[in-house]
């Protein structure tokens, strides 16, 4: 069964689930892959602009689940994966609304983890790092933010060129392609007992190991300085 489904409008999202329910019994596993990146700097985005990523990131998620959870508890069974980021476990400068949505989402499933387990379900997030797609190219600009982008001598400028430049290239240079991504899900949908998080890629399984094992303050000060041109911004 193939349907479309806006997952900010909440009668789709019913219906969808309103007719699994009524045709299987409800959701065996919920993946929740829908997303939007906006590149801005945090004095570049406005109320709706935040809405409009939060509401695709974040809520929209957020109100599928709460709709199958119901039948999943009564069942007692159930897998719930989103699909996070490594924005979700690391901010970078010009991707702070997006980074904003992940880390809300990561922090709401690891709750989700707790409350649910009890009635055996799974809860999990898969984290994918710098993907060979198209995915890059779609990212949006804000109002502000693209006319700083577009301005050699607005503030900001050498913050989005140099930034976008590296994802670019990132992007680029990475072996990972979509399709890794989804054989993460697929092995995280087989597995018996599932892990919170789930690096979907070597550069993924790069950063959770530094979060990990670095103090935050060297964290931080090694990411800043790996920063193209950093000096420069200002």
């Amino acid at each position: 069964m193939l349907r479309a489904l806006d997952v900010t409008v909440a009668r789709e999202r019913e219906a969808v689930v309103a007719e699994v329910t009524e045709r299987w019994g409800g959701v065996d596993v919920l993946v929740n892959n829908a997303g939007v990146a906006y590149r801005a700097v945090v004095e570049h985005f406005r109320e709706a602009e935040a809405q409009a990523q939060l509401a695709i990131n974040f809520h929209g998620p957020m109100e599928l689940i709460r709709l199958v959870l119901p039948h999943m508890r009564e069942r007692r069974r159930g897998r719930i994966i989103n699909v996070s980021s490594v924005g979700g476990m690391m901010a970078m400068p010009t991707m702070a609304l997006y980074s904003a949505s992940k880390f809300a989402l990561e922090g709401a499933t690891e709750s989700l983890w707790y409350e649910v387990r009890p009635w055996n379900v799974f809860v999990s997030l898969v984290q994918p790092g710098f993907i060979q797609s198209a995915s890059f190219r779609n990212t949006r600009f804000t109002e502000l933010s693209g006319r700083a982008a577009a301005d050699p001598a607005a503030a900001y400028h050498a913050e989005y060129a140099e930034m976008s430049e590296l994802i670019s290239r990132l992007m680029t240079r990475t072996g990972a392609r979509p399709e890794r991504v989804a054989a993460a899900i697929l092995r995280t949908m087989q597995q018996a007992r599932p892990p919170l998080r789930v690096p979907a890629t070597w550069d993924a399984h790069v950063f959770a190991w530094l979060r990990r094992m670095l103090p935050r303050s060297w964290y931080h000060w090694v990411l800043y300085r790996s920063l193209p041109h950093v000096r420069t911004w200002g």
